[in-house]
């Protein structure tokens, strides 16, 4: 099963998608897809807006977002929890030299901030990968890069979301954050790389403590729109013991009580 699963994905991926007459050349479309579900508490959450925010004024990032063919990206930022937070999304934008870069670091600065109920990896996922399909340019690349720090345990299956992406053509490349690890699964660099991510040449890049947020973004960003193959930073799973990309929804029906049947809007 898992095989033809596999097989009809890279058949999906061969298949060329329909791409607007009046579309924009880009040389990578890139969705920015931020957790901002309750398990991370407002000081984690601050770094982590910050650290974007730093990340796409370094003179870095402009250099690289202008280093391919066309001499520009496109971009996009949302937040999550479990729905996407209609009040914290940065449309898409042309990055193509250091003033516009800088312009969408203002406009996230500039977001709301709040933490919310439920985590779904899975609508983050959906949101991302229609918002690439709809958006108006057609990237030599097109990725989703999701950040988070707890599995997913509202909406639909992960894995079943995350092969959807793949199969339109989407690369997921992961930014698990293990400051304070969940407790529902305290490996979610493991969960990340099995669940989460995938697609030609896909990265997990951990972050460990608030000190690396800033330098870690960065780094991310540059590798993605740069199209510069990673060294996959990733905890090998143990052998014999799988990842359950179903951990999250197990631990919400053994805890309901813990959880509130309807999420903040």
């Amino acid at each position: 099963m898992k095989a033809a699963l596999t097989l009809l994905l890279w058949l999906a991926c061969q298949w060329p998608m329909p791409v607007r007459a009046d579309a924009i050349a880009v040389d990578v479309e890139l969705v920015l897809a931020v957790d901002a579900s309750e398990s991370m508490d407002p000081e984690e959450f601050a770094i982590q807006r910050a650290g974007y925010v730093a990340a796409l004024r370094h003179p870095d990032f402009a250099r690289a977002a202008l280093s391919g063919p066309n001499g520009r990206i496109a971009l996009s930022y949302f937040e999550w929890a479990g729905t996407v937070r209609r009040q914290a999304v940065v449309p898409w934008q042309v990055i193509d030299d250091d003033a516009s870069a800088r312009a969408f670091a203002e406009m996230l600065e500039a977001l709301p901030t709040g933490v919310f109920r439920s985590t779904s990896i899975s609508a983050a996922l959906d949101f991302g990968a229609s918002s690439i399909e709809t958006n108006g340019f057609d990237g030599a690349r097109r990725v989703i890069d999701i950040s988070g720090d707890g599995p997913n345990n509202f909406g639909g299956p992960v894995v079943q979301a995350r092969d959807a992406a793949i199969s339109s053509g989407i690369v997921v490349n992961g930014l698990p954050i293990l400051i304070r690890p969940s407790p529902i699964f305290p490996a979610i660099d493991r969960y990340y790389a099995e669940c989460v991510t995938g697609g030609p040449g896909s990265f997990v890049l951990s972050i460990r403590s608030a000190s690396e947020f800033a330098t870690a973004i960065r780094r991310k960003l540059i590798l993605e729109v740069s199209g510069v193959a990673p060294d996959p930073e990733i905890v090998p799973a143990q052998a014999g013991t799988p990842v359950d990309c179903l951990v999250g929804e197990g631990a919400r029906r053994r805890l309901s009580d813990r959880f509130y049947p309807e999420l903040d809007r």
